[in-house]
Order: structure tokens, then sequence, then C-alpha cells
């Protein structure tokens, strides 16, 4: 059982020695107005990672939100600065080609306007053993840049792991991006990055509210006077996993991230646990060729 007070403040260090926010606002399936909008009230409330893609065709305006509100004093009333903000992003494809992956990189980073990713993930591991070495190793070059704070992946299984930690890679992966909730655990996936000091994100981590209304998260979350949402939000933490809650309501957003009065009992959290039935929200490409 954790007896961390977790809050918007909590982070992580990762296994290159850098912090992470441990809780960040996912911006999955979100326009680019709703991020806008998100990322104003999210930072208000005191958010401070932001999870884009390529894919979600939001970063323009994810960077954009974060520098007009950091170049706001009346909004930044802390005086935060572009370090005090953590920017994740993902590339959408990747190739054999070194230099095309070099150049969607080059394209996030001008498109957010951030002046560098503090991460930067492979979305998936499509494409082939070739393909996702070749990407890894513009990641790399990207870090030794200065471009790149930290690389890492997402809906890598277990055998994507082994393969880019057996091929000896210059920079270590430091985040895997996977879905992970109380109804889909992923324990083998995150035995093998525990293995190698690989923190888990996990994305849909309410399981996009498919089992908000489950007897026991309904009475889990009466037990200790909770939304089945901040329940949800818990059990990730506990698990010591960076959860990644979507929303695009205020009322959400501030909700999501009241997680600091209460604490899962060991005997609470093993059934939450129980409850895990494989069950995939979206797309799961973790078993790729």
């Amino acid at each position: 059982m954790s007896s961390t007070n977790f809050s918007l403040a909590s982070k992580v260090m990762l296994s290159n020695g850098k912090l992470i926010p441990q809780i960040h606002l996912g911006l999955y399936m979100v326009s680019g107005s709703e991020a806008t909008a998100s990322i104003r009230c999210a930072l208000a409330a005191g958010y401070r990672g932001f999870d884009s893609a390529q894919w979600y065709y939001n970063e323009k305006e994810a960077g954009r939100a974060i520098r007009v509100f950091l170049d706001n004093p009346e909004a930044n009333t802390q005086r935060l600065t572009r370090n005090d903000i953590f920017f994740t992003t993902k590339l959408k494809d990747n190739s054999t080609s070194f230099e095309a992956v070099q150049r969607s990189i080059r394209k996030s980073l001008v498109t957010c306007g951030l002046g560098y990713i503090d991460l930067l993930l492979l979305h998936s591991p499509y494409g082939g053993r070739e393909a996702r070495l070749a990407s890894w190793k513009a990641i790399e070059d990207a870090i030794d840049k200065g471009i790149v704070k930290s690389g890492g992946v997402s809906n890598f299984g277990v055998r994507h792991i082994e393969e880019l930690m057996e091929s000896k890679p210059r920079i270590a992966p430091v985040v895997n991006q996977i879905e992970v909730h109380p109804f889909n655990t992923q324990t083998d996936i995150r035995a093998v990055c525990a293995k190698y000091g690989i923190a888990i994100e996990a994305y849909a981590p309410l399981a996009r509210r498919m089992r908000i209304k489950h007897p026991t998260i309904l009475e889990l979350s009466k037990k200790y006077s909770c939304s089945p949402t901040q329940l949800m939000i818990r059990w990730s933490l506990q698990h010591g996993l960076i959860p990644l809650p979507k929303s695009t309501k205020y009322n959400h957003i501030i909700e999501n991230a009241n997680i600091g009065g209460f604490e899962i009992s060991d005997s609470d959290m093993e059934i939450m646990n129980g409850l895990d039935e494989k069950l995939v929200t979206d797309w799961d490409p973790t078993d790729a060729p």
C-alpha cells in the first residue's frame, strides 16, 4: 500500500535521472480548439504534463496554449517557465529511413513551437523490426542534439521491449505508454519494463468510462468517499504508474486530479487487480509482428 499523498505536484524520476509529472492530461481524440481550452484549464488547476501525438493533430494548438499561458502574467501567477512544463508527443510512423524519422521529429518540434520536446515516443511497434530499430536510432540522435530530452515507446509488447533492449541501444527508452487500468492490468508488459527500468505511462486509465458503473468500482468509491474516476486514477498511482486521464470538461479535469485525500488498502488493491478482463478500449498493437 502506498503512503504517498499524490497530487499534481507529484513527480517520478525516470531511469535517465529526469523528473516527469506523475499525472498528465491526455489529449487523445481532442480537437485543436478543445486542446486549447482544456490545457488552459488544466494549467490553471496545476497540471504540468501534457500528452500529445502526431496522430492526434493537436500538437500545434497544445504548444500554443502552453506558450500563451506562460507568456500571460495574469494567468501564470506562479511565473512558470518552459522548464516547468512537460510535453510529450509521438511519432506517427516508424520507418527504415533514418532521415525520414529525423524529418518527422523536426516537424513535430516546429509544430508545437516549444523549443524542445520533453518526451518523444514511437507511437506503436508497427512497421517491423528494422523500422522500429531505425526509428529508435533517430530518437537517440534527437536526444544527442538536445531537441528531445527523453525517448520512449508506446504500445510495445514484451517481445518489442526485449528486441529493443537486445539491440543494445546507446540510449535506453525511459517510458512505455500502454493501456492500463483495473480491467486490463498488463502485468506481463509491466514486468518486462520493470526489468529494464522502463516506467509505465497508463493511457485510458479510466477504461474510457466503460466500467465506471461496475459494482466493485461503485462499492469501493463509496467506501473511500471518492468518485469512480478518482478511485481508478488512485489505483494507477499506487501501482507506480503515470496515468494520462483525458477530459475536455473543466469539472472532470479538476476531479481527476483530486486524489490525495484517500488511500486504497492492500486488500482493496488486490480486489481491483482481480477485475482484469483484458479489456481493450481502442486498439492493441502490443502483439504486432
